[in-house]
């Protein structure tokens, strides 16, 4: 890359807060390839994963399953989306839930589990070319041996874990992975990321890229690009540097190194207004002030339950599928300016040529189809002021935009270009009557013999699309039902559930939930919690597993089960629970009323807490039976709460202050299998 590129990216750094106090009004861009191009463009992407972010789509009738999948991932129709990067379960919590992993345990090898292989198929189903890319957050305890908080103390055992998922992936799913991670946001390894390209080398999977070290930091990019200087096999190992939340500006000691830069997770905000003016930007940002030529938006879809971390932050939101309810999000047409118009192998002009800063406020970018034949240039004016188009972890010098008459100039390869179609959004204004516009063709604009044309009058908070493709589309459907509160009574017997996987709405947040058919009993189906061996954790855990369901603002129910532990590997006891008030990495420090039934000393516990931290009530459990099913509820009514075992009442309490309401659960005392043969919700 040539030193002007990375000298202008360093000045852009500095100079648009200072441009934007000019109150210059009109500005002239020349778009050209006789100045040659910049990078290669990899293409848009969304994250399922990180956690269980899509845990509740699959669960939607699927005919509106369907199209959901459309607005993301079908071409020339919605987001369009050219990257699907989806996790590697490890059978633990991370972000907002649990995935469930391929391998527990030595012996253990299932390749049908949890829902992310069917969300690739459907993607590929959409889109064949979209390209996949597998990252693990939590790891299972399989490659630790159970006897390590760290990946990296059996690299050979890790290395063989990942390349039986990709394995897994294109052995079973007929999907090829394209790209492969190390470890969200941790450390990275350098023996392990050396042993894995010489195995993936060695197993013919050579055609998968690494892209490391998909991390928050950018001193990690520094050192990382650092060690690759000092260790060439190292360095022949990493294809791409992935950061996450940058901000829009990269390192220069991984710029000078000449990888390919990817935001490989980014965005994490709201997706309203103000989070699609935040997609807007930095889907073009992260390339004029970072050279990333991939964002990858964290998350996919909001598919989660209602009161769980990051609530509403994905391209688009899901989280009824009880009722069919589906938001299509103003950052779907976002996303759409620029992948319904580029493919990944598309070049970005260079800096000064098609690429830059609006001297208005605002970014522009250009890019050409590998054979010169088309070009699509995205302009964006969102404004920093305030919160306008701020992301979730960023951190900005404000700047404002102002209305400026934009004039092109189409010059090399380009000068012939008669025709160019539009597309506009307008998202919002600080002016309350003016209403957003999302993804409108405005027809064509024709450049004059010299090759120039004008935008007039460009506001802020806008988004033009140009290009010679004539292929774009604002697809649509006929409006979901309405949302509608979970059902209630609710009862599963998960018989209806394909085996190996989770029902629809038992959300895990600890700890692997799959349905299994019952041993000794092939007409019935049982929910086995899986993880037996302490996995790798990326958040806070303690020695506890937990699904939950239902509804964060109940307050009153009978909440019921009957459970098994005639299983190898099996937990000391189990519980259910009221009143789950957190998820995902925050479901540790939550509160809630969890009744835990022993059966191996007939005892039972009641905790405020799912780290049982604080003791509510203690005691015998005479009705328990060391072998075969027992049923144990817990019923809160009019602020008393009591517990029973096979119909019989041993203990009762005045419920504790807090946690006000949450959601029902049930779960396993430690690691280790136990079978519930249903789970009841009724009213007390």
């Amino acid at each position: 890359m040539s030193s002007a590129i990375i000298l202008h990216v360093m000045l852009a750094h500095f100079l648009v807060p200072l441009l934007s106090l000019l109150s210059l009004s009109a500005g002239q861009y020349t778009f050209s390839d006789n100045n040659g191009f910049g990078r290669r463009f990899d293409g848009i992407g969304g994250l399922s994963g990180g956690g269980a972010t899509s845990k509740l789509l699959p669960g939607y009738p699927q005919h509106l399953r369907d199209q959901i999948l459309d607005y993301l991932f079908k071409p020339s129709f919605g987001a369009s989306l050219h990257i699907l990067k989806v996790e590697i379960g490890g059978g633990s919590m991370s972000g907002v839930g649990s995935e469930a992993t391929h391998i527990y345990y030595d012996g253990d090898e299932n390749y049908e589990r949890g829902y992310e292989w069917w969300i690739m198929r459907e993607a590929k189903k959409r889109n064949p070319n979209i390209k996949i890319y597998g990252l693990p957050w939590v790891f299972s305890g399989v490659v630790s041996k159970g006897q390590s908080d760290s990946p990296y103390t059996f690299p050979d055992r890790t290395v063989d874990y990942i390349i039986k998922w990709i394995k897994g992936a294109q052995d079973h799913h007929n999907i090829t992975v394209d790209y492969i991670g190390e470890w969200n946001e941790q450390n990275y390894n350098i023996t392990y990321l050396k042993m894995l390209r010489t195995e993936l080398d060695r197993q013919g999977f050579s055609n998968v890229r690494i892209v490391a070290p998909d991390d928050y930091e950018l001193d990690f990019e520094m050192e990382l690009a650092r060690d690759m200087l000092l260790d060439q096999e190292l360095s022949d190992a990493i294809d791409f540097f992935g950061v996450h939340y940058s901000s829009t500006l990269s390192n220069m000691g991984s710029l000078q190194w000449g990888k390919q830069l990817w935001a490989s997770e980014d965005y994490s905000t709201l997706n309203n207004d103000q989070g699609a003016r935040c997609w807007a930007r930095i889907l073009n940002q992260n390339y004029v002030n970072g050279l990333m030529t991939s964002t990858i938006s964290w998350n996919l879809i909001a598919s989660y339950y209602i009161g769980m971390p990051y609530q509403g932050c994905g391209l688009m939101t899901a989280n009824v599928p009880w009722s069919g309810y589906y938001e299509v999000s103003p950052t779907i047409w976002t996303t759409a300016h620029t992948t319904q118009f580029t493919e990944p192998g598309w070049m970005y002009l260079s800096h000064h040529s098609g690429v830059g800063q609006l001297v208005g406020g605002g970014s522009y970018v250009a890019l050409a189809s590998p054979d010169n034949k088309h070009l699509t240039i995205i302009l964006e004016t969102m404004s920093t002021t305030g919160s306008d188009s701020t992301c979730l972890h960023e951190e900005l010098r404000p700047y404002s935009v102002q209305k400026q008459n934009v004039t092109f100039t189409l010059d090399g390869s380009f000068k012939g270009i008669g025709m160019l179609h539009v597309w506009f959004s307008q998202i919002g204004t600080q002016d309350q009557n003016n209403s957003s516009v999302f993804f409108y063709y405005q027809g064509e604009i024709k450049p004059n013999p010299k090759g120039e044309f004008e935008l007039f009058m460009v506001d802020k908070n806008q988004i033009y699309t140009l290009t010679t493709l004539a292929t774009g589309s604002h697809g649509t459907y006929p409006a979901p039902p309405g949302p509608e509160p979970f059902p209630f009574p609710y009862m599963d017997t998960f018989d209806d559930v394909v085996e190996h996987q989770e029902p629809y709405l038992v959300a895990p947040m600890a700890g692997s939930f799959e349905v299994v058919t019952e041993p000794g009993s092939p007409s019935n189906k049982v929910l086995r919690q899986m993880t037996v061996l302490p996995p790798v954790d990326w958040c806070e855990t303690e020695n506890f597993t937990l699904a939950l369901l239902g509804n964060i603002t109940w307050t009153e129910f009978t909440v019921e089960t009957s459970f098994s532990l005639d299983v190898l590997n099996a937990s000391e006891g189990v519980f259910v629970a009221q009143r789950i008030n957190s998820g995902g990495c925050y479901t540790v420090g939550g509160g809630g009323l969890l009744f835990f039934v022993f059966p191996s000393n007939g005892t039972f516990q009641v905790w405020n807490d799912p780290r049982r931290a604080t003791l509510l009530s203690y005691g015998p459990a005479e009705e328990l039976t060391r072998t075969g099913y027992n049923k144990i509820s817990l019923k809160v009514k009019d602020g008393f709460a009591e517990g029973s075992v096979n119909g019989k009442m041993v203990f009762g309490l005045r419920m504790p202050a807090s946690p006000a309401s949450g959601f029902a659960a049930i779960g396993t005392a430690g690691f280790g299998h136990a079978d519930f043969d249903y789970i009841s919700l009724l009213p007390s």
